[in-house]
């Protein structure tokens, strides 16, 4: 294939147990997906239908550094876990969502609350406040043939040695399956594509210089400094 100008670089991740890389697609991320995270939203966390937002795939890093961003002065954390989906496909049924996982990894949903606050007052999109540069730092993901496809386990970030989140993959008001199923219905899946699965509590600002470390049981973790 012959481009007119430079293609840009494929994002990817690293996959635990070999040298290949996982070609990332789109990155999905599904909102208020904790109960408690939402009421600190100032939302009630019904069971309404998810809603998702999207981040572009050159939102990863890998590196573990995550450059303060511009535009703002209220950045902060919300730790996750990440689905990585392996074989695409639309209206896919509930049962057989989990066929289509490649594996799972952890990231981290960086926000400019500021502009996002701004666009949520203004009717206005999410996109300068969720879909900026760097602000999907992601692990190195697990395959689920390794793994399994985890429903339980502590999900916690700590900055600088404190814990600020925790909770717990069961506490998810739309688990795994559901949200698969649901966004096949709005998009058709593709081989690459990550899905951010909602954050617990306690999501809070960071600052130059801090470091943030979080984990999920039997997945894995992610350590990121700010600079």
């Amino acid at each position: 294939m012959e481009y007119v100008i430079p293609a840009a670089p494929v994002p990817t991740l690293p996959v635990e147990g070999t040298n290949a890389r996982f070609p990332v697609a789109r990155i999905f991320c599904v909102g208020r997906n904790y109960a408690d995270h939402a009421r600190e939203m100032g939302h009630d966390p019904t069971r309404e239908p998810p809603f998702f937002f999207m981040k572009p795939a050159s939102a990863v890093v890998v590196d573990g550094v995550f450059p303060y961003p511009a535009q703002t002065k209220d950045v902060h954390h919300e730790m996750e876990l990440v689905v990585a989906i392996g074989k695409g496909g639309a209206n896919i049924p509930e049962a057989k969502a989990l066929e289509h996982v490649y594996g799972y990894g952890v990231g981290l949903d960086m926000t400019r609350r500021d502009l996002q606050g701004e666009a949520k007052k203004m009717g206005r999109p999410w996109d300068t406040g969720k879909a900026f540069d760097a602000s999907a730092p992601c692990s190195a993901l697990v395959p689920a043939a390794k793994l399994g496809h985890p429903s339980k386990g502590a999900i916690v970030l700590e900055v600088n040695g404190q814990v600020k989140q925790k909770g717990d993959l069961g506490d998810l008001i739309w688990n795994v399956p559901e949200m698969i199923a649901y966004l096949s219905t709005l998009f058709t899946l593709l081989p690459g594509d990550l899905i951010m699965t909602g954050t617990p509590s306690g999501v809070g600002p960071v600052v130059k210089g801090d470091t943030m470390k979080g984990w999920v049981d039997g997945v894995g973790s992610i350590t990121v400094k700010v600079v």
